[in-house]
C-alpha cells in the first residue's frame, strides 16, 4: 500500500483539524439534530454524515485516479482549480449573510431515520463532492503512484478526526443549545473563521503546488 509522504500527512492533519472544527453546513446539522433530541441523535447524525463523506472518498479516490492516468496536465489542472475552489469558497462565506442555528418543533425522528437522513443529506451534496476534489488531491505524492490507496487514507484520517470534532459539538450543543441557537455572535464567527481558512488554504496551495509529472518525466 503506497502513501502519502510523512510531510505531506502531518500537513493534512493540521490543515483537516482546522477545517473541520470550524463549523460547515454538515456541522450545523449535526448541532442541530443535539438540540432537537439529544446527545443519541447527534451520535447518528454524526455516523450519517459521516458515511455520506466516506462515499465522496471513494469516489474522488476513483475519479482522480482515473484522470492522472490519463493526463498528468489535467491532474494539474484539477490541482490548481481546487485550489481556486478553495479560495471561492472563503470569498462566499466571508460575503454571505449570518444565519443562526434554527430549531424547529416538530415530530421526533427515530435514530436510524436520522442516521439515514444524514447520510442522504452529506452524499447527495455537490458542495461535498466538489469539496473533496478540490481538497485531497493537494496532500498526494502523484509520482509515487498508488494514487487511489493514498487519497483513501487521507480519506480515512479526515473521517477519524472529524468523528471525534463532531462528537465533541453533540456533547457541546446539548449545553449550549439556547446560546447556540440564536446567537448572531456564534454564526458571524463561523462564518469568519471558515472563509478566512478557505482562503489561506487556497493560496498556501498555490504557492506549493508544482506541475505533477508522470514516470519521472520532466
Amino acid at each position: 500500500m503506497i502513501l502519502p509522504s510523512p510531510e505531506n500527512i502531518l500537513l493534512f492533519i493540521a490543515a483537516a483539524t482546522i477545517l473541520i472544527v470550524v463549523p460547515g453546513p454538515a456541522l450545523l446539522y449535526i448541532m442541530t439534530k443535539s438540540i432537537e433530541q439529544g446527545y443519541k441523535a447527534g451520535l447518528a447524525s454524526v455516523l450519517g454524515v459521516g458515511v455520506g463523506a466516506m462515499v465522496h472518498v471513494v469516489a474522488a479516490a476513483v475519479g482522480i485516479s482515473a484522470l492522472l492516468v490519463a493526463s498528468a496536465t489535467a491532474f494539474s489542472i484539477l490541482k490548481y482549480g481546487g485550489a481556486a475552489y478553495l479560495i471561492y469558497l472563503g470569498v462566499k462565506k466571508l460575503t454571505e449573510k449570518n444565519t443562526a442555528i434554527t430549531s424547529v418543533s416538530g415530530e421526533r425522528k427515530s435514530f436510524s431515520r436520522i442516521f439515514y437522513e444524514g447520510i442522504v443529506v452529506n452524499t447527495l451534496s455537490p458542495k461535498s463532492a466538489i469539496f473533496f476534489f478540490a481538497f485531497l488531491p493537494q496532500f498526494i505524492n502523484a509520482d509515487k503512484g498508488g494514487t487511489t490507496s493514498q487519497i483513501l487514507f487521507l480519506g480515512l484520517i479526515f473521517l477519524v478526526i472529524a468523528f471525534v470534532s463532531d462528537m465533541c459539538y453533540v456533547l457541546l450543543s446539548g449545553k449550549l443549545a439556547k446560546h447556540i441557537r440564536t446567537s448572531d455572535k456564534f454564526a458571524g464567527m463561523q462564518k469568519y473563521l471558515s472563509g478566512s481558512i478557505y482562503i489561506v488554504l487556497g493560496l498556501l496551495t498555490f504557492m506549493v503546488n508544482k506541475p505533477t509529472s508522470i514516470g519521472g518525466s520532466k
